[in-house]
């Protein structure tokens, strides 16, 4: 892989990432310090991504035509329609699950941002013991996926939320999402808990385990639509290796990283194994 560019800037990251992908080129965003990274995942589209992106530099929002205006100044109405054909590309990529568990991961962030933080905390988090799992209370197993303790943190996730669980449910449809999310969410906490205790939160093990579904589903199908390059495959495997070590810049959750992607494995082969079973 190839990195393009680095910002801090998420809302013209995420703009970039959209406005790359509608025309082609394979791209990801990672998360470095304070700093997100736009890579490319196959060389062979550098020269035209290298292209795109001073494209986008000089006009960060290209204007859909209009049936009369000044040359010179673009219309009130063809703006508008810029701004929204964005939200209509992203909102056409998820299903009611992914955007409504997104939405939701965006309000409790915001919810740990007020007075309430610290109440909102407690009730979410997996336990209010480091040795005893709430089995009277059997959503805290899954409620720590909510939580997000930095901006940076959250656009991560729910980038790769957006990427991957869009494209699973839009294919196998909402059930199996939120059957994908309660396994993997459920054993990457409970494994991140046996090891660590109830101090941590994030989607990263439903991440990777969606990766995991992803890696297995479209393994040697290039035309599948959750297929991944295999930079990318590489990246998010160095990138799990890297946790490990004391070479990263923040706290990582590693057991549920690691957890969330062998749960998102055997998930996504033993969907293919019903799929063999039915023909």
């Amino acid at each position: 892989m190839q990195k393009l560019l680095a910002t801090s800037n998420a809302a013209m990251m995420a703009e970039l990432h959209a406005y790359l992908r509608q025309r082609g080129i394979p791209v990801t965003v990672s998360e470095n310090g304070n700093q997100l990274e736009l890579w490319l995942t196959q060389s062979s589209y550098k020269a035209l991504a290298k292209e795109l992106i001073t494209e986008f530099k000089n006009n960060p929002q290209p204007l859909e035509p209009v049936e009369s205006s000044s040359p010179s100044q673009p219309t009130r109405s063809s703006v508008n329609r810029a701004g929204p054909s964005l939200w209509r590309q992203l909102r056409s990529q998820a299903g009611a699950v992914t955007f409504g568990f997104a939405v939701l991961v965006v309000a409790v962030y915001l919810g740990l941002q007020t007075p309430a933080a610290e109440a909102l905390f407690a009730t979410l988090r997996i336990s209010d013991y480091f040795d005893v799992l709430p089995w009277t209370q059997p959503w805290r197993l899954v409620t720590p996926a909510l939580l997000h303790f930095s901006l940076l943190h959250i656009l991560f996730n729910v980038f790769w939320w957006w990427y991957l669980g869009g494209r699973f449910e839009k294919l196998y449809g909402s059930v199996w999402l939120v059957l994908a999310l309660l396994v993997t969410a459920i054993i990457s906490n409970v494994s991140q808990f046996l090891v660590s205790g109830p101090y941590f939160g994030g989607l990263s093990g439903v991440v990777y385990g969606l990766f995991g579904c992803a890696v297995v589903l479209a393994w040697q199908r290039p035309s599948h639509p959750l297929f991944l390059p295999p930079g990318l495959i590489g990246f998010m495997i160095v990138w799990l290796v890297l946790g490990y070590t004391d070479l990263l810049w923040v706290n990582v959750a590693n057991t549920a990283h690691t957890a969330g992607l062998i749960s998102g494995l055997v998930f996504g082969a033993s969907m293919r194994l019903l799929a063999l079973r039915k023909r």
